[in-house]
């Protein structure tokens, strides 16, 4: 007989099974032995009655420590109360290894006893629950994209030039040359449109940014999707289907994790394209109107995103930017070219952007012209430039931030709590 995984215990109930896993937290009743076990697909109760089993078994579960690795053989019993439906009864357990003071109790602990024990941490039901969404967000974006004829292409994560200025870089030494960990894979993703049609990216970025916020990470993963002849409509519509999909998906794989969380599945629930849109000229009235001190040709911050987004119960749009505040490769509203034919999409409930994204120049003067302005290095960026050189196409593209998108999905007060290992500004450990 092999393990059964505890997430597949309720395909046996009324069978004899064999389950390993870990002691997760234990009481008694005196002749009963509750033994919560965890196995990292699912969580049981398993109970042990003294009746029923051999004197020595009963007596050594009592001993048992928590994350104590064990072997159990028992009997599925169906058990409506129990979140997974069904509990185990305990016919025989035996020691695989056992825990030593296990650090992390059932007691409250400070932040940073939790991240310095990060590695024990990820053990709890919270915190599994929130890694294993994060897995079915990931394979969710990847499925929608690679339905839709989407091909990955990984970009380095060394680079000699950054996409938005080398400011907030981690700097490093390539041998004899300067080098930067990446912040986007943006221009490497426009490069690899033009020989793919419609590519993306998924991996690590890095900000060298020293922020506290409950919104950033200093290392953290990007989705970026970039598309030859799509329009800046085309590019909206692509993404608000993206995150419908990806809601729809942990909607329908994660009820019990997001249950764990004590998330407001309602407000999931709604998430529904298409999605409400502003102008930055709306948003900038908006926020007048409402007692914000902002100009337009301002950038918004965390409480300007906030207030625009409480308004919807739906992701929104904001678009069309001031070309001044934006990126140096973003194309202008050809009807108006002060603005740029962009827009980043707030999640509700103030979780601020998640999706960054544009249409691109595709004018090789105009690009030229942008360079000059940013005081770009035609040198650096010398490969960049041939793109408009060698049949220049309309294209699009658009950046996630998976770790903003977990927080908002999973209803987290910190981004910290989405990425298995986070970085922070004083914090590299473990």
């Amino acid at each position: 007989m092999s393990a059964v995984l505890i997430r597949h215990l309720q395909e046996y109930i009324g069978q004899k099974v064999e389950v390993e896993g870990w002691l997760h937290q234990k009481r008694s009743s005196g002749k009963i032995q509750f033994l919560q076990i965890r196995d990292g697909s699912g969580f049981v109760q398993g109970v042990l009655v003294k009746e029923e089993v051999d004197p020595e078994v009963f007596e050594n579960a009592g001993h048992l420590t928590q994350e104590s690795s064990i072997h159990l053989i028992g009997e599925v019993k169906k058990d409506d109360r129990a979140p997974s439906g069904v509990e185990l009864l305990i016919k025989d357990i035996a020691l695989i290894h056992p825990s030593h003071e296990y650090p992390i109790t059932p007691k409250e602990h400070g932040v940073d006893f939790l991240l310095d024990h990060r590695h024990l941490w990820i053990r709890a039901p919270r915190q599994r629950a929130i890694l294993k969404i994060r897995a079915e967000i990931i394979k969710a974006i990847r499925s929608f994209l690679d339905s839709r004829e989407f091909t990955q292409v990984d970009p380095p994560v060394l680079t000699p030039s950054s996409c938005e200025g080398t400011t907030n870089l981690f700097n490093t030494k390539y041998f004899d040359q300067d080098a930067y960990l990446t912040q986007s894979g943006q221009l490497y993703m426009e490069a690899a449109a033009m020989a793919l049609g419609k590519v993306y990216s998924f991996g690590p970025a890095f900000r060298a940014e020293k922020s506290k916020t409950r919104r950033h990470l200093i290392e953290f993963w990007m989705i970026e999707p970039e598309m030859t002849f799509v329009t800046h409509e085309d590019n909206l519509a692509i993404q608000e289907a993206l995150i419908e999909h990806v809601v729809n998906h942990v909607l329908t794989h994660c009820k019990m994790e997001l249950i764990t969380l004590g998330r407001d599945i309602s407000k999931l629930e709604s998430i529904k394209a298409p999605f409400p849109r502003m102008s930055y000229d709306e948003a900038i009235q908006f926020l007048k109107d409402n007692g914000h001190e902002i100009e337009w040709g301002e950038d918004f911050g965390a409480p300007h995103e906030t207030a625009l987004a409480a308004q919807f119960d739906r992701p929104v749009f904001i678009e069309k930017y001031p070309t001044t505040i934006k990126a140096f490769y973003m194309k202008p509203d050809p009807d108006r070219p002060e603005v740029v034919l962009c827009a980043d999409l707030l999640a509700p409930e103030g979780y601020g952007e998640i999706i960054g994204g544009s249409a691109r120049i595709d004018d090789p003067e105009l690009l030229l012209q942008r360079f000059e302005e940013h005081q770009l290095s035609k040198e650096d960026y010398a490969w960049y430039l041939d793109l408009r050189e060698y049949g220049s196409v309309p294209h699009a593209g658009f950046g996630l931030g998976l770790e903003r998108t977990i927080a908002w999905i999973c209803g987290l007060e910190h981004v910290r709590e989405t990425i298995p290992f986070p970085r922070l500004l004083y914090r590299l450990y473990p």
